[in-house]
């Protein structure tokens, strides 16, 4: 497995997109985030797409930018875009995004955990994404389902064909770890490649996320051939 450096030619993108990865990242405001985690989580987010070492994932392929958007989810009818679909194809671009996420602030704040509207809505964003080879929805929560339909029959109903959706499941809380990991493992992550990163607890988010970040927006070239992996496996 070699870095990519120059390959483009050999790329197995849509030549017209300009853009490898659509990249969607929904974060949970349930009322089980308390005001102080959900202040970790946007800081930590912000502060992740700020480190050099995820700058430089992001801007690997300089022909083939990533776009990046953010939404935050709880209750049915409770979702919110924080920050709205973004070309990242410089450093600007990128610390701008930072900047935006660290100055939001949550919309709700007493409203159960509805997954399933949730995975919905996320889907139906990326109907206004860019033109992108692979679509990653990236879903991080403290807890299950326990609201409305499960992820199931969201990914029965909404159009999920062609996105893999990667989970973040973040500790400390009530349910128990195993069974929000359990969850996120056996029922959250799906599509070739698909995978959940744990955070111990919120204040273990920042650096979730950042390996997270890395991992799937990383470009690799397997034998010979330029890939982008859906999960960035």
């Amino acid at each position: 497995m070699v870095r990519l450096a120059g390959l483009l030619a050999l790329a197995p993108f849509k030549a017209e997109a300009g853009c490898r990865l659509a990249l969607l990242l929904a974060l949970d405001i349930s009322s089980s985030v308390d005001p102080g985690e959900d202040a970790l989580q946007r800081a930590g987010l912000a502060a992740a797409l700020a480190a050099p070492e995820v700058q430089a994932e992001f801007l690997s392929v300089p022909d083939l930018a990533v776009a990046l958007a953010v939404y935050e989810w709880s209750g049915r009818y409770q979702q919110r875009v924080v920050l709205p679909w973004q070309i990242l194809d410089s450093p600007e671009a990128i610390l701008g995004a930072a900047e935006a996420i660290a100055g939001s602030r949550r919309s709700y704040a007493a409203f159960p955990t509805a997954m399933g509207f949730g995975l919905g809505f996320g889907a139906r964003l990326f109907d206004s994404a860019p033109d992108c080879a692979a679509r990653t929805l990236d879903i991080s929560g403290d807890g299950i389902n326990n609201d409305g339909f499960g992820p199931e029959l969201a990914y029965r109903n909404f159009p999920f064909q062609g996105i893999t959706v990667n989970g973040l499941a973040i500790g400390g809380g009530s349910p128990s770890d195993t069974e929000v990991f359990a969850f996120y493992r056996d029922r959250v992550i799906r599509g070739p490649g698909a995978f959940v990163e744990i955070a111990r607890d919120f204040a273990d988010f920042e650096r979730a996320i950042r390996r997270k970040l890395m991992r799937e927006v990383a470009a690799r070239v397997y034998g010979g051939t330029v890939s982008v992996p859906p999960s960035g496996g």
